[in-house]
């Protein structure tokens, strides 16, 4: 007698029979379930493409990692997307996780960083502008209508065209007249050194000759460091040909090597990142500011190099070195003051500011190196003027931003270019290389590099206190306006019985 067949191997047997007997799946299937979950991942994938690429524009440009997260997080909340945004010295991550659309990431590196604050200041407007437009519906009501679905849509690809546009635009100005900004803005900050006319002039054809030497090495491909060591060993060979030809037209006396090379050293200090990292680190960025102080530290590393090196070989050929620090008489104040004015704008100028930007730089340069020359003369300190004069830089610069559409970090970096200490590091380097006491070189140098932190601190803190301060009395009118808005209300009631 054979045993019962159990429950479990008859479904089995009718499974695999039904599987022999079954056909295909149809060819048009029906009733199928909406695929809600792709369409929102599509969504969101395209918003954040927007948001990824404002942050990388922003950052290439010369924005801050703050400036440029706060950008995408903004930019992704009008569309009703919350999202992660990571920023680092070369990589701009954002994602977004939610029940509908799952994990979605969208990744981009910044591949170059040069600074242009034409497109700065109008990828900050065009920010401004998503932001304060009319409220996107939000991703979830928008896949349930489809004419809601078409206008984030539309939006989104207007967005684009506006990015591509601004993007993809020629630079502002033409090469000449970047070469003749920075031609005048080392005139002007040799004005601030106390050069006579010989010095304003040589100084102004010194850097124009730089300029045009760093663009034609820049288009072999050359590294930012070599270009920063030719730049300086240009500006250190003019004042060594100074030093070793006789018979000159005018005395040393009347027109001091080091205050040339020193003009020529801010122009090259002046594109470096080092307000950016001090506001990276302040904020919590700390990977990004490792990187850009890493950048800045490389490129003044090149500075020496090239100063260095400079001086070495024209100490070997026994060409007499002979500091000057200073010429025969400093300008008035008033005078100093303009030239001061006359550096920061042309700095912006040579940036690709706009003309509007420019002169708002040129104003709070001028009242920036007003202020360090008052506290200068009152006892204070190099480094404590100068990181006071950049606090009352920076918070001018963000308190106006919102009104101008100028970004702070625009106005700031252009208006403390005449405080670097470009004639502090070559005469640091100018008594290592000399045969100074021992301590001498290495001290200024020191004293520069306490200078050059004092204006990053400054400018940063200067720019949080505004920004901070703005917040406060827009959250203090927004709780005024509610209350407002509910007092008739309340004020009704007792009359209404």
């Amino acid at each position: 007698m054979r045993a019962p067949v159990s429950p479990t191997a008859r479904r089995q047997l009718l499974a695999r029979l039904d599987e022999r007997v079954s056909g295909r799946a149809p060819v048009i299937p029906v009733g199928r379930r909406a695929q809600r979950a792709r369409l929102a991942e599509q969504q969101v994938r395209e918003v954040l493409e927007v948001a990824v690429r404002f942050g990388e524009a922003m950052l290439s440009l010369g924005a801050t990692a703050s400036a440029s997260t706060e950008v995408v997080r903004r930019t992704c909340a009008a569309f009703g997307v919350q999202c992660q945004v990571d920023v680092t010295f070369t990589v701009v991550l954002v994602a977004h996780d939610s029940s509908d659309a799952g994990a979605v990431s969208v990744l981009r590196v910044v591949q170059s960083r040069a600074p242009d604050y034409h497109r700065l200041s109008r990828l900050a407007a065009l920010a401004h502008d998503v932001q304060a437009g009319p409220a996107a519906p939000e991703l979830a009501d928008a896949l349930d209508d489809p004419a809601a679905r078409e206008a984030v849509q539309q939006r989104l690809e207007r967005v684009h065209a506006s990015l591509d546009a601004v993007l993809e635009a020629p630079h502002r100005y033409r090469p000449a007249l970047v070469t003749a900004s920075l031609a005048a803005m080392a005139a002007g900050v040799a004005v601030l050194l106390g050069g006579g006319p010989p010095v304003v002039l040589l100084s102004a054809t010194t850097t124009a000759v730089i300029d045009l030497l760093l663009r034609r090495l820049g288009r072999w491909g050359l590294p930012s460091f070599f270009l920063q060591a030719a730049g300086a060993a240009a500006a250190t060979t003019v004042a060594v040909v100074l030093l070793a030809v006789p018979g000159l037209p005018v005395s040393l006396a009347a027109l001091p090597p080091s205050l040339v090379v020193a003009s020529g050293i801010i122009a090259l200090l002046a594109g470096l990142s080092l307000v950016g990292a001090a506001d990276d680190a302040i904020n919590g960025f700390l990977v990004t500011a490792s990187g850009r102080l890493l950048e800045v530290l490389l490129l003044t590393l090149g500075l020496v190099v090239g100063i260095g090196g400079v001086l070495d070989v024209a100490n070997r050929l026994g060409v007499e070195l002979v500091l000057a620090s200073s010429a025969t008489a400093a300008w008035p104040l008033p005078v100093q003051v303009l030239g001061a004015a006359v550096a920061s704008g042309a700095w912006a100028a040579s940036s690709f500011a706009g003309p509007r930007a420019a002169l708002q730089a040129a104003a709070w340069g001028a009242l920036g190196y007003a202020v360090s020359s008052l506290l200068l003369g009152a006892g204070a300190g190099a480094a404590v003027s100068a990181a006071l004069a950049a606090l009352v830089v920076g918070a001018g610069a963000e308190s106006l931003a919102p009104r101008t559409r100028v970004p702070a970090a625009v106005t700031a970096t252009c208006a403390i270019v005449p405080l670097l200490p470009g004639l502090t590091i070559y005469q640091g380097l100018f008594a290592m290389v000399s045969g100074a006491p021992a301590g001498t070189g290495g001290g200024l140098l020191l004293r520069a590099a306490m200078i050059g932190v004092g204006l990053a601190a400054g400018t940063t803190l200067g720019t949080t206190l505004a920004r901070r301060t703005r917040e406060a009395r827009a959250a203090r009118a927004g709780r005024a306006r509610r209350a407002g808005r509910e007092q008739p209300a309340d004020a009704a009631a007792p009359g209404a019985g």
